[in-house]
């Protein structure tokens, strides 16, 4: 497996912030291809996999199947967020403090 690390943004203090993107290879329609996720997309992914009794890349081709993104690893990753959104109806999404903060100020006024 290869790791990849790859500066996401700023942390709280200010420190940068990394991510370790794993790059694996799964076969699409009998053709190798290689994915590159984060490890807990990864592990969400082979997680819904065994649960659907599919292989990983049985299910990774049916996502590229039906993907409206041109990026594979884009579609996996929403694919992983609304699976999670599905079962979890009830979870309230939460929004970045920067996204909080004009729509905190409009019900200041």
């Amino acid at each position: 497996m290869n790791l990849i690390y790859m500066v996401t943004g700023w942390g709280v203090r200010g420190t940068l912030m990394k991510s370790s993107i794993a790059k694996r290879s799964v076969i699409i329609g009998g053709h190798k291809t290689s994915v590159s996720l984060e490890e807990p997309f990864w592990t969400d992914l082979k997680q819904i996999a065994h649960a659907q009794h599919m292989t990983l890349s049985a299910l990774v081709a049916q996502i590229d199947g039906t993907r409206a993104q041109s990026n594979l690893s884009s579609a996996i990753r929403l694919f992983v967020l609304h699976h999670f959104r599905r079962l979890f109806p009830d979870v309230p999404t939460q929004r970045s403090p920067e996204r909080q903060a004009p729509a905190q100020s409009r019900q200041a006024r």
